[in-house]
Formats: C-alpha cells, structure tokens, sequence
C-alpha cells in the first residue's frame, strides 16, 4: 500500500475519531497494526496531523478562543467561558500525563491495553447516561470554574489509551450537570491547549527522523484530518441535539471484540 494511501486512511481516521468519545489513540493503535504502519516514521505522522484536527477546532471556536485572549474590560464576547476556565480543566492532567508520558508510551501502546480502555470507557459513558442528574448547564458559558477543574479531573482516565478523552470528559460533565452539548464543546475547546503541548513535545522529541520525502505524505494527512475533524464535530454537535452516548458505547463493545477476534484469536 502507497504511504499516501495510508496517509489518507489515517487521516480520515483520526479526524472522525478525535472529538467522537470512542478513543483516537485507541484506532490509531489498531489501525496502525492492521496496516503495518508502526515504528518512528509513524509516531511522527500521527502526532503531526493532529495539528490538522486541532485546527479544525480552532475555526469552529475562534470567537471563544479571541475572547479568552483579550482583556476582560474589551471583552465585548457575550460568553462567559474564560481561560481561567481552561487552565482549570487541563492543568491537572498535563501534570500527570508529563509525569507518565514515557510509561504510557512504552507499555500502554498496544492492541490489548486500546482493548481495555474501549470497553472501561464504553462503561463509564454507559454509567453516565444512567446516573446523571438533570442538567443544571445547558450552554458552555454557564460553566463554573469548580465544574471545570472536575471535568478536567476524569481526563487522568484518558492516559490510558482507548479510553478516550472527549469520552471521558463528557461523561464527567454529565455527572456534574451538564447538558451532553455542554459538555461536548468544553472537551473540544480544551483539547487545543491539550493536544498543541502533547504534539509539540513529541515533536521537539521525533522531529530528526522526518525526511523531506515525507512532505506529501505528512501533507496529504493534516489536510484530511483537519476536513474529516471539522465534519465530525459539526455532526456530532447535532447528534447530541436529540440523542445520548449509547451507540458510542456499544460500537466501542464491537469494536474491542473484533479487535480482540483478530489480534489474539484468529
């Protein structure tokens, strides 16, 4: 297979998987396995194009994102979402996940441990649903600082891949009284801080390894993981409208038991 063959798989796959709560790191892992694509030239290209799904999210939000730049007295934003709020929700597990970084690299990356976290997560979302409280939030600026800092403290489950991080968060926000829209969109925002210093320090790290006969390739994914990114999370805002996280949850069951089929039974 072609690398920009791969490219574009790839890319399509971590655009629809990144914002959706069934775990991008968890189907890169599995992809990357099926396809053969594995070892430094890949850990590279994954982490790169997700620069192409950040930007997706940084279009769709630009105005909250301008807002929390500007000083409050020439805020003239009508929202309430600050970078305080941010800084709430990512400060914890960036501490923790650069405390774990390497641990998680070397022995979390496999197609047993993404099997794992996809059917914890499928059950967390799964108790969320269930348990959680009529929402008190129904719009991102009425969060709390408090409610943010407790939202950000269910993404130490997202260190373990497959979980999933937008799973995890929302699933947190339902416990604490959000709206599944609510919710979803505090994940999205926060994940741009997020993933810009995960990206960045993996590259700083792999940056040597890439060749400039990789440009098309590297090139070919950003541009498919910023568009197919950019679809999904437009859907998945209107899916939320009118629907709860179940079918996120049981795809995730049939896909830990496929997976499982074929890593360690066929």
């Amino acid at each position: 297979m072609s690398d920009n063959l791969i490219a574009v798989i790839i890319g399509i796959v971590e655009g629809l998987t990144e914002f959706l709560p069934i775990s991008s790191t968890g189907h890169m892992i599995l992809v990357g396995s099926l396809l053969g694509f594995e070892g430094e030239k890949a850990s590279v290209f994954e982490v790169f194009i997700q620069l192409g799904a950040i930007l997706s999210v940084l279009i769709l939000y630009k105005d909250k994102f301008l807002a929390m730049l500007r000083p409050p007295a020439l805020n003239s934003f009508g929202g309430s979402l600050t970078a305080m709020h941010v800084l709430a929700g990512i400060v914890p597990v960036m501490g923790l996940g650069y405390l774990l970084h390497e641990f998680i690299k070397t022995y979390l990356f496999s197609p047993y441990t993404v099997i794992i976290g996809l059917i914890a997560g499928a059950l967390l979302m799964l108790t969320a649903e269930k348990f959680s409280r009529r929402p008190v939030t129904n719009n991102v600026d009425q969060m709390t600082i408090k409610q943010a800092f407790f939202v950000g403290l269910f993404q130490f489950l997202s260190l373990w891949p497959g979980f999933s991080r937008s799973g995890s968060t929302i699933a947190g926000g339902l416990f604490l009284g959000m709206s599944r829209k609510a919710a979803a969109e505090f994940s999205f925002i926060i994940a741009v801080p997020l993933m810009l210093v995960a990206c960045m320090y993996d590259l700083m790290k792999i940056w040597n390894q890439l060749s400039f006969e990789d440009v098309t390739m590297f090139a070919i994914g950003f541009i498919v993981a910023f568009i197919t990114a950019y679809v999904s999370i437009v859907w998945f805002l209107r899916f939320l409208n009118n629907s709860t996280l179940a079918s996120f949850a049981y795809y995730r069951f049939v896909v830990a038991g496929l997976s499982y089929y074929y890593f360690f039974i066929k």
